[in-house]
């Protein structure tokens, strides 16, 4: 399946650099250079995935977000320059999917957009269900017995990771690549574990024994 990206970027030497690499991957890009000719595009076709810079030619990438999150079931992965804690943060809290910091390495950018893609994939319901657990998709939301749950993006990213791929042997490794912190690192062996044991304390009756999100001991985690 050859997937369709909207690149919406306003660097001409970017667009040709990244034109070139993704197409020789396999995927279709369409380019806009701002807000107005992105949005326009997307009413007009349809695309698999956005990959948004933050500055652009007119107007700005979280508006562009926004805009995404609001009218269609794409994910959308921001382009943002190294070290701009604030653009991360911004875009995750707009609903973005994952983000990558400029310079990046091609490879790098393809393996994050095949992981956000494979993520999409598996949302063939709108709201998945486990236990007494939802995970409401389109709301980017999640409930406990009906009662939603407050969670910070990097949670409910890594919750709904599980969820696609219920019944699976999650590595640690695997997880770690799955989620980033604000400052642009990999998240370390450490902080995902905090990451788990916040979700399980949402999550699980008692999270001392957990019943949903299960430790395999030596390989890793497996919800279900």
């Amino acid at each position: 399946m050859s997937y369709h990206i909207l690149l919406v970027e306003d660097d001409a030497s970017i667009v040709s650099t990244l034109t070139e690499f993704l197409t020789k991957e396999g995927f279709q890009i369409s380019h806009a250079d701002g807000q107005t000719q992105a949005l326009s595009h997307l009413e007009q076709h349809s695309c698999d995935l956005v990959l948004l810079d933050v500055s652009l030619k007119d107007g700005n990438g979280f508006g562009v977000c926004t805009a995404v999150k609001g009218s269609w079931n794409i994910p959308v992965i921001f382009l943002t320059a190294s070290g701009d804690e604030y653009s991360v943060v911004t875009g995750l809290d707009l609903g973005a999917d994952d983000y990558i910091a400029k310079p990046f390495r091609p490879r790098e950018l393809v393996s994050r957009i095949k992981s956000v893609l494979r993520r999409y994939s598996g949302l063939s319901q709108p709201v998945l269900e486990y236990e007494t657990i939802s995970v409401d998709t389109a709301r980017g939301c999640v409930s406990k017995n009906g009662n939603e749950i407050p969670m910070s993006a990097l949670e409910y990213r890594l919750l709904l990771y599980f969820f696609t791929n219920r019944g699976i042997v999650l590595s640690r490794e695997k997880l770690l690549m799955e989620i980033w912190d604000a400052a642009g690192e990999f998240v370390n062996d450490n902080t995902l574990t905090v990451y788990i044991k916040r979700i399980r304390g949402k999550i699980e009756d008692d999270p001392t024994n957990p019943a949903i999100i299960r430790t395999i001991r030596g390989l890793g985690y497996k919800l279900g």
